[in-house]
């Protein structure tokens, strides 16, 4: 990370995070549905947009880790699409971070078609044990948040 991108402000609860992410035809399966897999891989690719864009270099002595993610499936995705993924910030503890992910369509206001969780837990990989959130590094995360209101 480097220290002079670094926001005035930290992380906060009901910051948001949005990325759009097009479906490969490839991505569905025989009745044009994207595969279930595939839900949790663009909730992943959007993670790691904000990890990378934050400056975040791998590998490192310590760092985030993913330690649950779900998701519930609500309505199907087929190709051809973009799907929008924004985070959103709804718990930060001393080691863990807390998120709902919506999956929506572009273009398609009738709501979103799956909602997730995850949970991301700052670790000590040398020591493996989680260990307290840097500030500089939720400053470094916040730069790629939109502020709640």
């Amino acid at each position: 990370m480097n220290p002079d991108n670094l926001s005035a402000r930290i992380l906060a609860v009901g910051d948001t995070h949005q990325v759009e992410l097009p479906l490969r035809w490839g991505d569905s399966d025989a009745l044009n549905h994207l595969n279930n897999t595939l839900y949790f891989r663009l909730m992943e690719e959007a993670r790691m947009q904000i990890l990378y864009d934050a400056g975040f270099e791998l590998p490192a002595d310590n760092g985030a880790i993913q330690a649950h993610a779900s998701c519930d499936f609500l309505r199907p995705l087929t190709y051809p699409a973009t799907v929008r993924v924004t985070h959103t910030v709804t718990r930060i503890g001393r080691s863990s971070a807390e998120f709902e992910l919506l999956l929506e369509k572009v273009g398609d206001d009738a709501g979103p078609y799956a909602r997730g969780r995850n949970v991301l837990v700052w670790m000590d990989y040398v020591a493996n044990t989680s260990a307290p959130w840097p500030p500089e590094v939720l400053a470094q995360m916040a730069t790629q948040f939109n502020a709640a209101a």
